[in-house]
């Protein structure tokens, strides 16, 4: 059933190269500051739609999951920096405070996979997508705003990825 909240927006992708899309429509609007936090568990599209948010930002770079280096930047070729931070080796937040997560987002928009691992490290205010694998083909993207710049960027994708 489709969330109708005005904070939230529900989404099922039928592909890999949907993801993708969908990711590049948010990552055309990203800001330094801007933190999106994606959950769910393995498979569930995760990297997929960080792929789609750099291209879609604007960087040349080849994503993948940051697992065990924790924390990717990707650039632009004006220097602009994307960071993607994946939480799932992290104990908790006091881990994640360790990384100075404050300073990269003050240079530039992050993506943080496995996010709820980290809850407690992370601004209010951020978007949260939370990932859930349907089958090989499908995936069901909820975008959860929290804070006003959040609503107002899931306002602005709203009506740029739907026309609505």
């Amino acid at each position: 059933m489709p969330i109708l909240r005005s904070n939230a927006l529900e989404f099922f992708s039928t592909s890999a190269a949907q993801t993708r899309r969908i990711g590049m429509r948010l990552g055309e609007m990203l800001k330094p500051g801007d933190l999106i936090c994606l959950t769910g568990d393995l498979g569930a599209g995760k990297t997929t739609f960080t792929q789609g948010v750099a291209a879609g930002w604007g960087s040349p770079d080849q994503v993948s999951s940051p697992t065990f280096v924790l924390v990717n930047v990707y650039r632009k070729p004006n220097h602009s920096q994307l960071y993607h931070l994946d939480a799932y080796r992290l104990s908790g937040p006091a881990e994640a405070d360790d990384l100075d997560l404050d300073t990269m987002l003050a240079t530039g928009p992050m993506i943080i996979e496995w996010a709820d691992r980290i809850t407690p490290a992370l601004p209010d205010e951020h978007l949260l997508i939370a990932c859930r694998y349907l089958s090989d083909e499908r995936r069901e993207l909820l975008f959860t705003a929290h804070g006003p710049r959040y609503q107002t960027l899931l306002d602005t994708f709203r009506k740029k990825a739907f026309a609505i």
